[in-house]
């Protein structure tokens, strides 16, 4: 088995990210980690809104756009 010696500081990885990124690919350790990939913002958690809602952003919507106008 080859290990690699470790650093004592964590951020002399910083002046060699070439080094990082090669051991990250070829750590076991790593590769052992069971991962999945959780999208939870894919889909809308409100998928339709209430006509008054829609029709209350409208109306602020025109106001604020109005009032920059006069301004």
């Amino acid at each position: 088995m080859h290990s690699q010696p470790h650093t004592t500081n964590p951020f002399a990885f910083m002046m060699d990210p070439a080094a990082v990124i090669y051991a990250m690919e070829h750590s076991e350790r790593l590769g052992q980690l069971r991962s999945r990939v959780w999208r939870p913002l894919d889909r809308p958690l409100i998928s339709v809104q209430a006509a008054d809602v829609v029709d209350f952003d409208q109306e602020v919507d025109a106001k604020v756009v109005n009032d920059a106008i006069e301004d």
